[in-house]
């Protein structure tokens, strides 16, 4: 999990940071990236790719990661924004906000996926990163953890939705509350569900995945 960090230690760079997103698919709440710097050489047997992790676990290691990280920046682009530019470049700006809200100059970034970041500094894509890289991976438990924290804010404002337990992606349960309540403030409106399920769309389209 250290092989990319070193390559980039190996090539003179002193400040690496991963970065990684969640919440591409939802269809309500924002987009959450994070970015997190670690000291060199570190190592953690559990830090993997979030999605392979309990919730549980997920939390323990979001608070391990705090605790050891030389740094760790957020970026958060909320719905209206996601709807204005694209899920692609909502992510993509999103991640550039996590970079920028780092705390302390970073020379080199590891990227998850392979789009890279609308930054100056050097950096690497790699598809699959967060199992891959250990920095990548931080940052997605990072990202995962900090976006259903803020979507359990938001169920207390809307829980007919449940986003306790749904964090806004398109379950059943969630589908037959958007027809019988219809989009929230926080729903993406260019997410649309196709127009018997989503009750007040008025042209069918179907979700982009």
């Amino acid at each position: 999990m250290n092989d990319f960090e070193n390559l980039a230690y190996g090539e003179g760079y002193t400040v690496i940071a991963g970065v990684d997103e969640a919440g591409r698919g939802p269809l309500a709440g924002p987009v959450v990236a994070a970015a997190v710097v670690l000291p060199r050489d570190y190592h953690h047997p559990d830090i993997n790719d979030s999605k392979q992790l309990s919730p549980a676990r997920r939390s323990a290691l979001h608070d391990v990661i705090r605790s050891a990280a030389v740094a760790v920046g957020l970026g958060v682009v909320e719905p209206d924004v996601i709807d204005a530019l694209n899920i692609l470049q909502a992510t993509r700006l999103a991640m550039r906000e996590a970079v920028l809200d780092l705390d302390c100059a970073v020379d080199f970034i590891l990227v998850d996926g392979n789009c890279p970041i609308r930054i100056d500094t050097p950096q690497k894509t790699i598809v699959k990163g967060d199992a891959l890289s250990i920095s990548i991976a931080a940052a997605s438990i990072v990202a995962k953890v900090s976006r259903d924290r803020i979507m359990e804010i938001y169920h207390r404002q809307y829980p007919q939705y449940n986003f306790l337990k749904n964090k806004g992606y398109g379950t059943a349960e969630h589908r037959r509350a958007i027809a019988a309540f219809g989009l929230s403030k926080i729903h993406r409106k260019s997410f649309h569900l196709k127009e018997r399920e989503a009750g007040k769309t008025t042209k069918q389209t179907v979700l982009p995945w």
